[in-house]
């Protein structure tokens, strides 16, 4: 075996005993470090420390839990993982808001890692997307990086391979063939499940299913084959700009976690040890010239260090109550309504056209914004023709068509935005949106909170939604509820086009992801009793400010007549417009525009002027965002009030039939709407 130069094994051996040193003590200190559950490297050490000594500061990291070997390998110290390990206020990954292990880090002179959670493969979509913002940017001549190309490592344990959403990432890596090693190290177990049980093969023989993918079966733990043989991945990666995966074999040395002990389930721990890489670099450090003393020396220095971190860290400062309510979201510079909303025009646009014009007016100001999902490239332009044309005018690496891939059409742009992008992407129907909301609710929605407001995702994910001529139980849902539940994400709900241009544009400018959910049966108006939803198309610098909800129905407070406010946003607004002709004095109409962040004051001043509340909503009432909202105006306007706030949504069923009399019966319409306020204004 090629012997390396002597400086590189004396880093790498003095970074491997501080990992395993590290390890030792937290079992030494159990019962104080257990607090708060850990994983660490031990038997991982030697693959983890030979990838991070060949990365530079233009590199994209994604590990995972068991990688800190990896991060002191980049240049971390011990004390910078202790704080973490301790839950401290000045972790630097967190601010003590997550796990050991889990890193973020966005300094200058080392690589970029964007943020890392638990769920086990997670990673690798917002790794991938990541990559593909890297080919994006080459592909169109925005890159302006000096030296080596910059790459992207996605760390991942051979049990998370068998996650459906690995197989997403590998399948983009390698159609769109993009500069991203996935490193997989397989230790042979899950928790205590292991790969004899779980897996049909392993990672590098399951790479071999993914054309365009090179992959590669090396022994993880021996440092010397390791790092010569990723020297050559690296630079591969960094020459072609092709993705490879290396498969380490590796034991497993210490707990799954500390929350799970080796010793309650696993039965190979003589055979692991006999393949633990400290013994292997210890003698490649002999060979290479070194003597036993100054090994000795070196682990002497590092104990010191480790353990002077160590009560360092004990002593450091723990989070304040107050640091609790930081970085949920990002500051977004728009908060004020801007541009001509209703500029004279010859003819009025209809919703989707107001959206595709926003979309083209970002594209041809911004180099960095680019649209991707299913179907929106050039031969169609999207099921809905919301992107006609714009492959035709940016090119087909700008606007392009994924596989059918939610999951990663929507984690994707955790990684595409951390590089610098702003991608518009697409659910092509909100009842498709589910495959996609695991990387919603577990990496976009808790980045900038969880990384302490490092790396706030912008992005914008449209989703058309609602039920609309027939489409049936798969193309007519309603899902607002179940994304108002996650928090960390905007959420937009438009009635008509100038709003759903002037939100667009804001989103794009807004830091922090944002959903838009966009009425499909509003986008041409060709429900009967929609022709407001068309509009003068706002001017191209129209920004509407997330959180301000519209008057469309204004009524003056009564001394005569019962009178009340109704609360609603998308089709609910058209529906009520129609249901108060003949009432307007008698009926506000609120338009939320945007379900999160919520106006508040608004809908409140409104409710105690009008002394009645109807909240309409096209989903099933029960348990959803408008019950809830009622709930919250029944709390805060109680003594204003001369009714319960009442509530009309759809039937309380599983799925909106095809039958269009079965459709009909099951949703909202004017009628039902106009019955419900006439019950409440009698009340």
């Amino acid at each position: 075996m090629d012997m390396l130069d002597k400086k590189i094994l004396e880093k790498a051996f003095t970074t491997l005993v501080t990992a395993k040193t590290m390890a030792e003590w937290y079992e030494a200190n159990f019962k104080t470090v257990s607090k708060y559950v850990h994983a660490t490297s031990r038997g991982h050490e030697a693959i983890q420390i030979a990838v991070a000594m060949q990365l530079g500061p233009q590199d994209y990291a994604f590990p995972y839990y068991r990688d800190d070997a990896m991060l002191l390998g980049i240049g971390m110290q011990p004390y910078d993982l202790m704080l973490q390990l301790l839950a401290k206020r000045d972790d630097p990954f967190s601010g003590g808001r997550t796990y050991y292990c889990h890193p973020s880090l966005r300094d200058a002179d080392k690589p970029k890692i964007p943020h890392q959670s638990s769920a086990t493969g997670m990673q690798a979509i917002p790794a991938t997307g990541a990559a593909m913002g890297f080919w994006y940017k080459e592909s169109m001549g925005l890159t302006q990086e000096a030296g080596d190309l910059p790459l992207v490592v996605c760390s991942l344990g051979d049990a998370s391979v068998t996650e459906g959403e690995i197989a997403e990432a590998f399948q983009m890596a390698a159609l769109k063939q993009l500069p991203i090693l996935y490193l997989v190290q397989d230790n042979g177990w899950d928790i205590s499940a292991n790969a004899k049980e779980t897996r049909a093969q392993n990672a590098f023989e399951y790479a071999k299913g993914f054309h365009g993918l090179e992959a590669i079966s090396i022994d993880g733990a021996n440092f010397i084959e390791s790092y010569t043989a990723l020297e050559q991945v690296i630079q591969t990666i960094r020459t072609e700009r092709r993705p490879f995966l290396v498969h380490a074999k590796v034991p497993l040395l210490n707990h799954h976690t500390s929350g799970v002990r080796m010793e309650w389930y696993r039965d190979d721990l003589d055979e692991a040890r006999s393949r633990d890489p400290y013994p292997v670099l210890w003698q490649q450090m002999l060979d290479a010239g070194f003597t036993a003393s100054e090994l000795q020396a070196i682990e002497a220095t590092v104990l010191q260090q480790v353990e002077a971190d160590y009560e360092k860290a004990l002593a450091a400062e723990d989070p304040r109550p107050e640091d609790l309510f930081t970085h949920d979201f990002a500051p977004t510079p728009v908060t004020e309504e801007v541009g001509e909303r209703s500029p004279q025009r010859e003819d009025k646009v209809v919703m989707v056209d107001c959206a595709l014009f926003a979309v083209e007016e970002l594209m041809k100001k911004h180099p960095e914004c680019l649209l991707y999902g299913q179907d929106v490239g050039g031969r169609l332009g999207g099921v809905f023709r919301e992107a006609a044309t714009l492959a035709q005018k940016f090119g087909d690496n700008r606007v392009f068509n994924t596989p059918i891939q939610e999951a990663f059409i929507v984690g994707s742009t955790v990684g595409m935005s951390a590089v610098g992008l702003k991608p518009i992407v697409e659910v092509q129907f909100a009842d498709y949106i589910w495959p996609g909301l695991n990387q919603l609710f577990t990496e976009v929605s808790r980045s900038n909170y969880l990384t302490n407001g490092k790396w706030p995702v912008s992005m914008i994910l449209r989703v058309p939604i609602g039920a609309y001529g027939s489409g049936g139980p798969y193309h007519s849902s309603s899902v607002e509820s179940v994304l108002t539940n996650i928090r960390g994400i905007k959420i937009a709900y438009p009635s008509n086009g100038a709003d759903l241009k002037g939100l667009l544009k804001a989103a794009y400018y807004d830091p922090n992801p944002v959903v838009i959910l966009e009425h499909k049966g509003l986008y041409w108006s060709k429900v009967k009793g929609t022709d407001m939803a068309r509009v003068n198309e706002p001017s191209e610098d129209y920004l509407l400010p997330f959180g301000k909800a519209n008057i469309v129905q204004e009524i003056w407070p009564q001394e005569t007549q019962e009178t009340l406010t109704v609360i609603t946003y998308g089709m609910g607004v058209h529906w009520a417009l129609n249901a108060s002709a003949g009432m307007a004095t008698q009926v506000e109409i609120v338009d939320l525009r945007t379900l999160y962040p919520l106006d508040e004051d608004t809908i409140f001043k409104s409710v105690r002027k009008a002394k009645k509340c109807l909240v309409v909503t096209e989903e099933p009432v029960n348990n959803s965002f408008a019950r809830s909202l009622a709930g919250r105006i029944q709390e805060e306007c109680f003594r204003d009030l001369d009714a319960p706030v009442m509530v009309i949504g759809s039937e309380n069923l599983p799925a909106i039939p095809l039958n269009s009399t079965l459709e009909q019966t099951m949703i909202p319409n004017a009628e039902k709407v106009k019955a419900k306020m006439e019950e409440l204004l009698r009340y």
